[in-house]
């Protein structure tokens, strides 16, 4: 009698999450704050994309996160909460690439104090 069974391939053994980046970000709370991020461009030109994303990690000066664009280090985002009560600009320090996504870790380009609250 024949049994069938599934097996996890590795790729999905190998995937990294925005979680796996966090890590290197020792001061990382894990948060879910929806967001909408756009390339900024100089002069206030209409941005050449628009993505809606979820802020998965954060420190006081760095936000993480999964984007379907791929994003490059030193790119220069604008963040903005559907409230606008989170509304800047952050530059990518560390990328990692998946299949169809890009992981994303970028920091404030200003001060944003109390945007995360740790208890």
């Amino acid at each position: 009698m024949a049994h069938s069974a599934a097996a996890t391939g590795r790729a999905l053994q190998n995937a990294i999450s925005v979680a796996d980046l966090a890590r290197f970000f020792p001061d990382a709370s894990p948060v879910r704050i929806p967001v909408q991020i756009a390339r900024s461009v100089e002069g206030g030109a209409i941005p050449n994309f628009s993505e809606s994303t979820v802020i998965e990690f954060g420190t006081s000066r760095e936000v993480l996160f999964a984007s379907k664009t791929p994003l490059e280090f030193a790119d220069i985002l604008r963040l903005r909460t559907a409230d606008g009560s989170l509304d800047v600009e952050v530059t990518v320090v560390a990328v990692q690439y998946q299949p169809g996504k890009t992981l994303v870790a970028a920091r404030f380009r200003r001060d944003v104090p109390n945007w995360i609250v740790k208890s």
